[in-house]
């Protein structure tokens, strides 16, 4: 018996060719039909389950929140958005940085507190599609 591949022979032929190529084409397309990177211009501040407040990203500004363990402090400079303080352990929300752009999203699960960028449209999101 042998253990010889019987296609380790053969060329590409140009269906091959063609497929790859259509491939291609429909990965490209989706790139850029999907992938937005669009500069925000409004924060979205929740707290809890409601909206605390709406602001534009062309101001700078400090914010304390108020959430159950404590304030958080959000501070907005230069059309970007951040946590610079917040009162829970691991400083996740914090360590996020700054947000810049359309869907992006910075929460404080532990004094609910959420932060969201958004701009003209709404960007695909593959969780709540």
């Amino acid at each position: 018996m042998s253990s010889r591949n019987p296609f380790s022979n053969q060329r590409p032929l140009w269906g091959d060719w063609l497929v790859l190529a259509c491939a291609l084409i429909v990965v490209a397309f989706t790139f850029y039909r999907f992938w937005q990177n669009e500069t925000a211009g409004k924060l979205v501040i929740r707290q809890g389950d409601r909206v605390f407040a709406s602001y534009s990203l062309d101001q700078d500004r400090t914010l304390d929140i108020h959430g159950p363990l404590g304030n958080s402090r959000v501070e907005i400079a230069h059309g970007k958005v951040r946590f610079s303080s917040a009162p829970c352990t691991n400083q996740y929300c914090v360590h996020h940085g700054w947000l810049s752009k359309v869907g992006q999203v910075a929460i404080c699960l532990p004094n609910q507190v959420s932060l969201e960028l958004i701009g003209a449209k709404r960007p695909y999101d593959s969780l709540n599609y």
